[in-house]
C-alpha cells in the first residue's frame, strides 16, 4: 500500500489512483471473503465448540489451538466461579482419571493424585466432582449410568466418560471383545443420550500409544486396535444421537493433541502432563465460555445480541446509504439533461457554463454511506462469528524478522525533505510512522510476554505523548491561538473514529485508551498556556520575563502531575464524577485509566519543554538548521551525539535486563525521556540526517492514529487477544492480506475524518456553538440509551 503511493508520490493524480485501486480491489477481497466464509459455515457448519473437541494444531510445543477459534486460559478464581454448586463426574479408566486430576488441578492445584475412587467438594465454592473407576464398557458401567437416568435427585451438570484400553488388555485384543464392546456401548448410547438433555455428556475417544515404550503386559494394545474401538464408538454415538436435539459431544481433539505428544509418555499408555492439563483447559472452554464469556475464549460462545444503541446506528447508517444513493441518483440525472441540451440552429452541444456543485449534505452522506460499509466490515470481523479468531503466539523470529524487512523498506524509500529543521513534519511522520509499524508487529506477534521487547514499545507509546506535548506546545506558542474552532478541530480528529466504534462495537471510551490519553494531554496544554495570563511567542520577545512566567506555568503543571501521581485517592475522585466517569472508567472503575495514565505522567511535559528550550535557541540563532548543516558547532555536535548514543545504548541495556514488569515500569515515567532526547539528537544533529527522511514511514505516519485504533478489530481479534483469520491454513499469506485490507480501511478512514471535521465543525463561531449544543444533547441521549440497556439487562 506505501509503496502504491510512493509510485505516485510525484504527480497528485498518480498517487490518487494508485490508492484508490488499492481500496477498490481490497473491497473486492473483502467482498470475496465474506461469501466465501459465509457459503462454508452454511454447508460445513459454523459449531466452534464442534472445532474446540475436534481439531487444532501446537502453537509450538505446550501451546494447543483450536481450528478457527481462540481457547481462554482459566485462572483458577474463574473455573470456581464457572462451576459453583456444579456436579461434574468423570467415570471410566486410568486415562480418565488423569483428565479428572488434571481438570479439578484448575480449581484447586494442591489436590493429590490417589486411589482409584475420589469425591472431592470444595467447600467455598460448593464445586463436587467425582471420579468413578469403570474400565470396561460393561453392565458395571451400563447400570451406573442408568441410575442417573432413572434417579429423582440432581444428575450430574458434566459427565465425562470413556474406556477402552482395558477391554483390548484383558481379552488380549480379541476381536470378540471389540463385538462386545460395539454391544454394550450400543446399550449405554440411547442413557446418554437421554442424560444429554439436562446435562452436558463427553465421550473421550482413545489416545494412540507409544507401542515401542509399551510394557509386555501391554503389547497387545496397539494403535490399530485402539482405532477399531474409536470408529466403533463415533459411529454409534453418533448414529444414535442423529435424529435428536440432545447430542452425546465426542472427545476426539485427544487424539490429536496425543500424537504430538505421546512420545513423550512415561509407560507409551497414559500422556505427560502437559498434554492432560491441555485437555481438561478445552473441557473447561468447551463448558464455561458461555457462562464466563470470556474476551480472548471465542470458541463456544454464541454471537452477543444486538444492542439498542447497535440497532439505532444500523438504522442511522442504512438511512445514510439510501440517502445518498437518492441524492447522487438526482443529481446524476440533472447532469444528463444539461448535458443533452443541443443548440437546434447551430446543432451543436451546449456546455452547461458551470458544472453542478456537490453540496453539503449529499458530501456529508456519501461520508456516512462509506464509514457505515466499514463499519459493517469491523462488526463482521469481531463481533459476528463470521470469520476465525486465533490465539497469538510470541517467537523472536515472528517480532524481530519483520521488524528488519520493514527497516530495509524504509532505508529504500528515502527522499530530502522540503525543510531542515527540528522535528519538521515530514520528520515527525517517519518518527510516528515507523513507531506504529513496530508497535503493530508487536501487538500482532504477541511480544508483550517478552519484557525487554515490552520496555523497548512503552518508550515508542511515550514518544507517541513526547510528540504531542512537542506539537501542540509550538503551535500555541508560535500562533497563538487558543480559539474553539481550533480546540474543536483536534478533538474531534482525534475522537471521531472512537466514538463510533463505542457504539458499534460496544465497547466503553476507556477501552481505546490511547485516544482518551491523548485528548486529555491535549486539554491539559491548551488549558495551561490559555489561562491568564496568556503567554505566547510574540509577547515573550517584548519582554524576557514572560519567558520565566512560562516557566513558572511549566513548574505548576509539574507540580499538579506529580501530586495526582502519588495520590491515587485524588485522582479517582476527579475522574469518578459524572459525566467523566462515563468516558474514563473500564469495568466499573478508574483503575486502568490511573495505570495508563501515571505509566507515562511526565513524558508530555517533557516535551513541551523541551519545544520551549528549542524555540527559544532557534529564536536567538543558536542552532544552525541550513541543509546539510549540524545543528551545533562541530565541537559541541560531536560531544552531544556521543552523549545521545551512550544514552540510547545505556537505556536499551537497562531495558533488556529488567526482571520484573512492576519495577520497571516504576522507574520509566522518569527514565523513558533519556533514549527519546537521544533519538531527537541522534536525529537532528548531523545535518546530513536532518535533510533525509523515509517516505515509506512517513505514509504510514499520516495515518498512524486510524491504523492504531483499526488494530483492535480488523487486523486482531477478540478486542486484540487474538488474531483475525480471513484466511485458514495459511498463517504468512493470511497476514498479507488481512493487513492490505487494514491499511486500505485505515487510510479511508482518514479522509473520511477529514472530510468530516470540515463539516462538522465550521470556522463561524456562533454555527459552531450551536452544533457544540447538538453534541452535548447526542451524548446525552445516549448516555440515557446506555442506561436503558444496563437497566435491560439486569
Amino acid at each position: 500500500m506505501a509503496a502504491l503511493a510512493y509510485t505516485g508520490g510525484k504527480r497528485e493524480i498518480n498517487y490518487y489512483f494508485s490508492v484508490r485501486s488499492a481500496k477498490v480491489l481490497a473491497l473486492g477481497a473483502v467482498l470475496l471473503l465474506t461469501a466465501c466464509h459465509a457459503t462454508s459455515r452454511r454447508y460445513r457448519g459454523g459449531d466452534t465448540c464442534e472445532y474446540l473437541l475436534s481439531s487444532g494444531r501446537f502453537l509450538g510445543e505446550k501451546v494447543w489451538q483450536p481450528h478457527s477459534c481462540m481457547m481462554h486460559k482459566y485462572k483458577n478464581s474463574e473455573a470456581k466461579n464457572c462451576l459453583v454448586d456444579k456436579h461434574v463426574v468423570f467415570i471410566g479408566d486410568s486415562r480418565i482419571r488423569q483428565l479428572f486430576y488434571s481438570f479439578i488441578k484448575l480449581i484447586n492445584p494442591q489436590v493429590k493424585e490417589e486411589g482409584n475412587k475420589v469425591s472431592l467438594q470444595s467447600k467455598s465454592t460448593f464445586v463436587l466432582q467425582d471420579f468413578l473407576w469403570y474400565p470396561e464398557v460393561n453392565g458395571s458401567m451400563r447400570q451406573r449410568i442408568k441410575s442417573w437416568t432413572e434417579s429423582s435427585a440432581a444428575k450430574p451438570h458434566i459427565i465425562v466418560a470413556g474406556a477402552a484400553t482395558w477391554s483390548i488388555k484383558i481379552h488380549n485384543g480379541s476381536n470378540e471383545a471389540l463385538t462386545q464392546y460395539k454391544i454394550n456401548i450400543t446399550s449405554i448410547a440411547p442413557l446418554l443420550e437421554k442424560l444429554a438433555k439436562t446435562s452436558d455428556v463427553y465421550w473421550v475417544l482413545q489416545d494412540p500409544v507409544y507401542e515401542d515404550m509399551l510394557s509386555e503386559s501391554r503389547k497387545m494394545i496397539t494403535n490399530e486396535k485402539i482405532d477399531a474401538y474409536n470408529e466403533a464408538a463415533v459411529r454409534i454415538l453418533n448414529s444414535s444421537s442423529r435424529n435428536s436435539k440432545a447430542k452425546v459431544k465426542v472427545f476426539s481433539v485427544s487424539k490429536l493433541i496425543a500424537q504430538e505428544t505421546i512420545m513423550k509418555s512415561t509407560d507409551g499408555l497414559h500422556l505427560p502432563e502437559s498434554s492432560r492439563d491441555t485437555n481438561a483447559m478445552i473441557l473447561m472452554n468447551v463448558y464455561c465460555n458461555k457462562i464466563m464469556k470470556p474476551i480472548d475464549g471465542s470458541c463456544c460462545q454464541p454471537q452477543p445480541p444486538l444492542t439498542l444503541i447497535q440497532k439505532l446506528a444500523f438504522c442511522f447508517f442504512t438511512l445514510s446509504i439510501i440517502g445518498y444513493l437518492i441524492i447522487s441518483l438526482i443529481h446524476r440525472n440533472n447532469y444528463r439533461k444539461s448535458k443533452s441540451c443541443t443548440d437546434l440552429e447551430s446543432g451543436e452541444e451546449k456546455k452547461p457554463a458551470i458544472s453542478t456543485p456537490v453540496s453539503t449534505l449529499e458530501m456529508l452522506l456519501h461520508s456516512f454511506c462509506k464509514l457505515g460499509l466499514i463499519m459493517t466490515y469491523f462488526y463482521l470481523c469481531d463481533r459476528a462469528n463470521l470469520f476465525m479468531k486465533e490465539n497469538k503466539f510470541y517467537t523472536h523470529s515472528s517480532f524481530f524478522i519483520p521488524i528488519v524487512y520493514l527497516l530495509v523498506l524504509g532505508v529504500f524509500y528515502t527522499e530530502n525533505t522540503k525543510e531542515t529543521k527540528v522535528l519538521n513534519r515530514e520528520q515527525t511522520d517517519e518518527w510516528k510512522g515507523w513507531m506504529q509499524l513496530v508497535i503493530l508487529i508487536y501487538h500482532i506477534s504477541g511480544a508483550s510476554t517478552f519484557l525487554p521487547v515490552y520496555m523497548h514499545i512503552r518508550v515508542l507509546v511515550a514518544a507517541y505523548l513526547f510528540q504531542t506535548g512537542y506539537g501542540h506546545f509550538s503551535y500555541f506558542w508560535i500562533k497563538g491561538d487558543f480559539g474553539v474552532y481550533r480546540v474543536c478541530q483536534v478533538l474531534f480528529r482525534l475522537n471521531f473514529l472512537v466514538v463510533v466504534l463505542c457504539i458499534v462495537m460496544d465497547r466503553p471510551y476507556q477501552f481505546y485508551y490511547f485516544v482518551p490519553l491523548v485528548t486529555v494531554w491535549f486539554m491539559v496544554i491548551y488549558a495551561t498556556l490559555a489561562i491568564w495570563p496568556q503567554i505566547v511567542q510574540k509577547k515573550a520577545n517584548g519582554n524576557c520575563l514572560w519567558h520565566f512566567g512560562l516557566l513558572l506555568k511549566l513548574i505548576c503543571l509539574l507540580t499538579c502531575i506529580y501530586f495526582l501521581s502519588y495520590s491515587q485517592g485524588a485522582f479517582e475522585k476527579i475522574f469518578s464524577f459524572w459525566p467523566l466517569s462515563k468516558c474514563f472508567e473500564l469495568n466499573g472503575n478508574v483503575y486502568e485509566w490511573w495505570f495508563r495514565w501515571k505509566l507515562d505522567r511526565y513524558v508530555v511535559f517533557h516535551g513541551m519543554l523541551f519545544a520551549f528550550v528549542y524555540l527559544a535557541l532557534q529564536k536567538r540563532q543558536m542552532i544552525s538548521e541550513g541543509k546539510g548543516d549540524p545543528l551545533f558547532s562541530n565541537r559541541v555536535s560531536n560531544v552531544l551525539l556521543f552523549i545521545s548514543v551512550v544514552s540510547f545504548l545505556a537505556y536499551s541495556i537497562w531495558a533488556s535486563s529488567c526482571k520484573n514488569k512492576t519495577e520497571c515500569n516504576e522507574l520509566h515515567p522518569s527514565v523513558s525521556v533519556v533514549q527519546i532526547l537521544a533519538f531527537v539528537l541522534i536525529r537532528n544533529i548531523p545535518g546530513y540526517v536532518r535533510s533525509m527522511y523515509s517516505s515509506f514511514f512517513a505514509w504510514f505516519g499520516k495515518i498512524s492514529l486510524e491504523l492504531f485504533i483499526c488494530q483492535y478489530h480488523i487486523w486482531l481479534a477478540a478486542d486484540t487477544k487474538g488474531i483475525l483469520v480471513l484466511i485458514p491454513g495459511y498463517p504468512m499469506f493470511n497476514v498479507l492480506v488481512s493487513t492490505f485490507i487494514f491499511v486500505c480501511v485505515a487510510h479511508e478512514i482518514s479522509q473520511i475524518t477529514n472530510d468530516l471535521a470540515q463539516i462538522v465543525v465550521p470556522k463561524d463561531n456562533s454555527t459552531l456553538l450551536k452544533r457544540l449544543l447538538c453534541v452535548a444533547g447526542f451524548f446525552s441521549g445516549l448516555h440515557l440509551f446506555s442506561a436503558m440497556q444496563d437497566q435491560s439487562r439486569h
